[in-house]
């Protein structure tokens, strides 16, 4: 049974940090694209970082490029976003995505090419 859990979210004021996390479980060997995404009410959920497990292939969106990390830890099952330099703008739901994928890269953004969700957590940034 494939699980992700997201953790690590919280309040910070604008140029801050956070890191949160993505615990998967379930997976059998083979490539996933794991993505981060965001949601805030009355919004679309938005793309925001992909990477694909284990090879390491990294995506993000251009809101993010130069601020966000995404990385992982195979031996701990787990995925990270770093954000650094942190604007009320990205105040949102940040949730766990995975993809089951056939070949090298991740299928893009697009979130209905993600079977697997966390519950998400919430990301403030106040000014």
């Amino acid at each position: 049974q494939v699980q992700l859990v997201e953790s690590g979210g919280g309040s910070v004021q604008a140029g801050g940090s956070l890191r949160i996390s993505c615990s998967a479980s379930g997976f059998t060997n083979g490539r996933i694209c794991m993505g981060w995404f965001r949601q805030v009410p009355g919004k679309e959920r938005e793309a925001v970082a992909r990477i694909v497990v284990p090879d390491g292939y990294t995506s993000y969106a251009d809101s993010v490029k130069g601020r966000f990390t995404i990385s992982q830890d195979s031996a701990k099952n787990t995925v990270y976003l770093q954000m650094d330099s942190l604007k009320p703008d990205d105040t949102a739901m940040y949730y766990c995505a995975a993809d089951i994928i056939q070949g090298r890269f991740c299928r893009g953004a697009d979130r209905r090419n993600y079977g697997y969700w966390g519950q998400g957590t919430q990301v403030s940034v106040s000014s």
